[in-house]
């Protein structure tokens, strides 16, 4: 098997933090997001991965090859974003002697059971109920529910609550290939891209059986609130918050917390739910629920629900922010 892992958007809705730092490689709980899909894999005896990258693609490879030397990896240029289904179709050469791909998205955080998931016999897609399906690819059941008989692209009139979350176990590989090609060459969009959605129906109808597992919990990190709520959740996960920390100048650190090394802290308070980067400097300032990027600069701020990119600075003021890289701000 394969782990077929698109990252290559540009992560516009976390802006300004994503023009310089790409969405998989943010933090939560005091690891890059893609961080906790590859060792989840990892874990599961996947150790084989094809990156479909694109905008500061360097960056993800760069950081894949020097973390994980170990896994199989083969990184595929996606030149131009045509929607999801594109992306994987640009992956067809590394994936197509493949006997089973498993594609998980690269901005997406899930807690099931994979193994649940790998073993099962027929292609398998990962779903959850959500009260309004319009913003998500959603599955239609047979009377049994057994099998599924139709899969729509945010579709405006839902028949069905259960959406896909971005896990998709394909047994029939060259099939999703023809498929995907066959949308490409027949010029067949949704929403004006090539969807992962419509290549999975075109296999449905030509007679491929998907069946479905449900997940416990999956956060989309590609929006702040959302990445602040996955950075909690993670926290409160045994494992995750750091352990035998070190004291702090007149300090009072309120656990969980994940708080990198080499950082100095003074005067403040800081937590809970906050994950900090290497080298950050904090001086007499309090902090909750936030995440603070490396070599960051905070000095008199209280800040709540915020996310502060790498090698940004605050000085003065209490504020809720979400500020890029390479970003100085004094409010002194």
């Amino acid at each position: 098997m394969k782990a077929v892992i698109p990252v290559a958007g540009a992560g516009t809705n976390l802006r300004p933090l994503t023009y310089t730092q790409p969405k998989p490689l943010i933090p939560v709980a005091g690891k890059p997001i893609i961080s906790f899909i590859i060792e989840q894999l990892v874990e599961v005896g996947v150790n084989d991965f094809i990156f479909i990258i694109g905008y500061l693609g360097e960056k993800i490879q760069l950081f894949i090859e020097e973390t994980y030397p170990n896994i199989g990896k083969t990184f595929v240029q996606q030149t131009e974003r045509k929607g999801l289904g594109h992306a994987v179709w640009t992956a067809r050469a590394a994936m197509k002697d493949a006997n089973e791909i498993f594609i998980v998205l690269g901005d997406t955080i899930f807690d099931l059971d994979l193994k649940t998931m790998l073993n099962e016999p027929t292609s398998c897609l990962a779903v959850k109920r959500v009260g309004d399906p319009r913003e998500f690819g959603v599955v239609e059941y047979d009377d049994q529910q057994h099998y599924v008989t139709r899969v729509v692209e945010k579709p405006r009139i839902p028949k069905s609550n259960m959406a896909m979350v971005g896990l998709y176990k394909v047994t029939k590989v060259q099939a999703l290939i023809d498929a995907i090609d066959y949308n490409i060459n027949n010029d067949i969009r949704t929403l004006g891209e090539f969807q992962l959605t419509d290549g999975l129906m075109r296999m449905i109808e030509s007679g491929v059986r998907f069946t479905t597992v449900p997940v416990n919990n999956w956060f989309d990190c590609g929006k702040k609130e959302i990445l602040l709520e996955t950075n909690k959740m993670m926290l409160d996960k045994e494992g995750y918050a750091s352990a035998n920390l070190p004291l702090y100048d007149n300090t009072i650190i309120i656990n969980p917390v994940s708080i990198g090394k080499d950082c100095v802290i003074r005067n403040s308070i800081v937590g809970p739910h906050v994950t900090i980067g290497d080298n950050v400097q904090i001086d007499y300032s309090i902090i909750k629920d936030s995440i603070i990027g490396n070599y960051a600069s905070i000095g008199e701020v209280v800040l709540t629900e915020s996310i502060v990119g790498n090698d940004a600075a605050i000085k003065g003021l209490s504020q809720s922010l979400n500020i890029g890289d390479n970003t100085e701000i004094d409010f002194s």
